[in-house]
């Protein structure tokens, strides 16, 4: 297991025809050999599971990632202590995190959205 920084941005769609990389999200998750989430993994390393989500105009939202009951993953922000402000991960824990494949999120209980992976670092790499 590693614990890897996952950027993902905006996928194109009807509001950003090309896309955007000024919209998104950063998450640290631990991830198996096939770049799955690991679960077991996740439990250990709680506090280390951060999220930020970044949206132009708009200041960012620092959370976690966290599994919901029945195993789906969501991102819960420290500013919403509402579960129902969570936004969640679209069969997360069966995409495998990979720059250039497509994850979706229900954001903040709305409109699922699609979202391009752009990369996947792990923590432990040294930097240059």
């Amino acid at each position: 297991m590693t614990l890897s920084k996952v950027r993902i941005e905006m996928a194109r769609d009807a509001e950003f025809p090309e896309g955007s990389s000024r919209h998104g999200y950063e998450f640290v998750a631990p991830l198996d050999k096939k770049r799955h989430i690991d679960a077991k993994s996740w439990q250990a390393n709680r506090e280390k599971c951060r999220v930020k989500r970044f949206w132009e105009d708009e200041p960012d939202e620092i959370g976690h990632l966290v599994r919901k009951p029945g195993g789906s993953w969501a991102f819960h922000y420290d500013i919403h202590g509402d579960i129902d402000d969570d936004e969640t991960g679209y069969r997360f824990g069966d995409h495998a995190l990979t720059p250039g494949e497509y994850i979706s999120i229900r954001e903040h209980g709305e409109d699922l959205r699609t979202f391009r992976i752009v990369s996947v670092v792990p923590l432990d790499q040294p930097r240059r």
